[in-house]
């Protein structure tokens, strides 16, 4: 059944708008690239010392230097450019012509499948994520953009989550009661409510001041993203649950995309597979060490559950997997599944 594209979410400010039409005149179509390097504008919302920040920078260095000074690539951290609710439709206008949204982002525009990447303890480790995203799955989920004037190019990996909070969670009734932020997700939202928590949705860089200010309790996310995001400064608690999966999809407007001569596009396809070997390489290190550094800081007292408690945490949250299958096929969560995931 084709795919309908969802309506753009709430109109960009003037500024964004100004920005899109000048970028597209100076972009100009296809045969006026040959003319001047062709600028990429590649938006992300973490900080530069994360694995998704490092290989964009990669994917920058490369891009340049196989290209010959043709392409010239502006990488744009920490939500400088657009953030988590902006991103996605300034890649759409033009605005911007690469992104690495996190894999429940890509639900707003219409293919809830993605969500499936959410379910909690769904993969057993890295490898597991990286069966499913490297093979028929991940690719079939990609094509899926295109009918959207999307295209997806690669998978890169982050990790596995934690909690923390601003009271101990030494097992799952601990975070009934609680506000706790998550992304942009049905299935993220379903996942808190199952805890008895009280759900806030909102960008990764409005996350600290909530929790300074008390608006928020808690949240999610792997431990380099709470590190270079300072979250933990904000919080007294952090449970190594390892409950959920972050990834990111690299995205690049269609238009653009395939505007590019053929062998452009090929050179910046190899640049692209060695920047995301470089994140699928080093994202594990990169949360283990920011872990480490969060528990030394003696901001934060770090708990890591043993397996009678990991044990509770799997059976309060598992159930989601079942109820996800109103909005996500139940095919695809069972694939996913036996491509490499754990049991349920």
């Amino acid at each position: 059944m084709p795919i309908t594209p969802s309506p753009l979410p709430a109109r960009l400010s003037r500024r964004t708008v100004l920005r899109a039409a000048g970028l597209a005149a100076a972009l100009g179509a296809g045969r006026a690239f040959a003319q001047r390097p062709v600028l990429i504008q590649f938006s992300h919302v973490v900080a530069e010392d994360t694995a998704k920040g490092q290989a964009a920078l990669r994917f920058k260095e490369l891009a340049q230097a196989r290209s010959g000074g043709r392409v010239r690539v502006e990488v744009h951290p920490d939500s400088t450019l657009y953030k988590d609710r902006e991103e996605l439709e300034a890649l759409r206008l033009g605005a911007v012509q690469m992104l690495a949204p996190s894999l429940s982002k890509l639900s707003a525009l219409g293919v809830p499948e993605f969500e499936a990447f959410d379910l909690p303890y769904l993969f057993r480790d890295h490898a597991a994520f990286r069966a499913v995203t490297s093979g028929r799955i991940g690719a079939g989920l990609l094509r899926r953009l295109e009918p959207l004037g999307v295209e997806g190019l690669a998978y890169w990996d982050n990790g596995f989550k934690v909690f923390t909070a601003n009271r101990a969670l030494r097992s799952p009734d601990d975070v009934r009661g609680l506000k706790v932020r998550v992304q942009a997700s049905r299935t993220l939202v379903e996942q808190m409510r199952l805890l008895g928590a009280e759900v806030s949705v909102s960008p990764l860089a409005d996350v600290h001041e909530a929790l300074r200010s008390g608006r928020l309790d808690g949240q999610e996310n792997v431990p380099s993203n709470i590190d270079t995001q300072r979250l933990h400064e904000a919080q007294s608690h952090l449970a190594v649950t390892r409950h959920g999966y972050l990834a990111y999809a690299v995205i690049v407007n269609q238009a653009f995309w395939r505007g590019l001569d053929a062998s452009l596009r090929a050179l910046l396809l190899s640049a692209l597979q060695d920047a995301t070997a470089h994140a699928n390489r080093i994202a594990e290190q990169l949360n283990a060490q920011a872990l480490a550094r969060i528990a030394a800081s003696g901001r934060v007292q770090v708990v890591e559950p043993g397996p009678a408690e990991q044990a509770r945490w799997r059976r309060a949250m598992l159930p989601l997997h079942a109820k996800a299958q109103a909005w996500i096929d139940p095919a695809l969560i069972d694939a996913m599944q036996r491509a490499g995931a754990a049991p349920g």
